[in-house]
């Protein structure tokens, strides 16, 4: 999975960069020349954990979530208004976006539009996203007119669906109605996929409050999820995040108890980036490792094995599938097939999440 952070300058994004992967990213500056900031969240997963110990494996490898955290300028402030090529390249290739937004007040660093007003960063932002794909938009469907001129009749019936769904699409994003909440069809999701329209990605909302607010933590939530009704919405203390990771579990949560602040908002925040874009995680275990490999609700088994090697995608026999529960309740392989448990499916078995799968292959 990779995602991107965004937010205006001073709102935490890179704080929550430095508290999701244990960076050290210089906190405080910001230019829109700098390169982006990359890292990597590994998922915790204690099933892993549980599994290496019954299989006796050599290390553990939980799924990634590779991140970065990407400048953005406002039109507002700027002179030359829109994001930057550079950025719409990070941002473009993200599967989903993590916007930082200030809730937080504190004299002694300046909001760059003056005034700290989440609503109005978060609408600002989608505005600059718009701009984007209704630039997009326009450039191909005037290559799609011209193309059509001299198309053969073969092609013409494709090129014209194509042209009626984005001249469709565009208008309703005129209309301030971005693409992941505009009515369409799997067929028109998938026709769409390849642009990559920004406002058609899902979009996590981090709203970055004080240690004063963390008791309204709840309140901000439901009131930003009511505005933005397509976004998840999270409240959290990012720079208290940051700073608990130099601390010991048991400092940590005395910290917490004391400020009134729940435990595991970065795992939420990594499990809900999960859920958001509809990703599970399947299991395999044995002497050498036992790991988790995210995929898609939905995905068939020969796909699932594509992600552990394309060899066992191009000659899958069947998936060996046991449940995680009845895993751990057999202990071993041996002890699930004399149950029953061990089941064998074939190329239309639809993977769920915690199936400890061993594939069958030929190549």
């Amino acid at each position: 999975m990779k995602a991107a952070i965004v937010g205006l300058r001073h709102s935490g994004k890179t704080t929550l960069f430095n508290a999701l992967t244990g960076g050290v990213a210089e906190v405080g500056t910001y230019s829109s020349a700098v390169k982006p900031n990359i890292g990597v969240r590994k998922v915790a997963d204690p099933r892993l954990q549980v599994l290496a110990q019954l299989t006796h494996s050599a290390r553990i490898v939980p799924a990634e979530i590779n991140l970065s955290d990407v400048n953005y300028v406002p039109r507002e402030s700027q002179e030359s208004g829109g994001i930057s090529a550079e950025v719409l390249g990070y941002l473009s290739t993200a599967e989903a976006l993590v916007q930082v937004v200030r809730c937080f007040e504190d004299p002694s660093v300046p909001h760059p539009l003056g005034s700290v007003d989440p609503v109005r960063d978060v609408a600002s932002f989608d505005l600059e996203l718009s701009f984007s794909d209704l630039g997009v938009m326009e450039r191909r469907l005037l290559r799609l007119k011209d193309k059509m001129k001299s198309a053969k009749a073969s092609e013409r019936a494709a090129q014209q669906a194509e042209l009626s769904l984005l001249e469709r699409t565009k208008v309703e994003l005129e209309r301030d109605v971005p693409v992941r909440n505009q009515s369409l069809s799997p067929d028109e999701q998938k026709m769409l996929s390849g642009y990559q329209f920004l406002t058609a990605k899902p979009m996590l909302l981090v709203a970055n409050v004080g240690e004063g607010d963390l008791s309204r933590a709840a309140e901000i939530e439901q009131d930003l999820a009511a505005r933005f009704p397509g976004f998840i919405v999270l409240a959290m203390c990012v720079k208290l995040e940051m700073e608990l990771l130099e601390l010991s579990a048991e400092e940590a949560q005395e910290y917490r108890d004391a400020l009134g602040a729940s435990a595991g908002a970065i795992e939420r925040l990594v499990s809900e980036s999960l859920r958001l874009l509809g990703l599970i995680s399947f299991l395999t275990t044995g002497p050498d490792e036992s790991r988790a490999w995210t995929v898609q609700r939905g995905t068939p088994a020969p796909q699932a094995a594509g992600k552990v090697h394309s060899d066992i995608e191009r000659g899958f026999i069947r998936a060996e599938v046991i449940t995680y529960d009845d895993f751990v309740s057999c202990g071993t392989e041996h002890e699930a097939r004399k149950r029953g448990v061990l089941r064998l499916e074939g190329k239309e078995y639809i993977v769920q999440d915690g199936d400890v799968i061993n594939f069958l292959f030929n190549v």
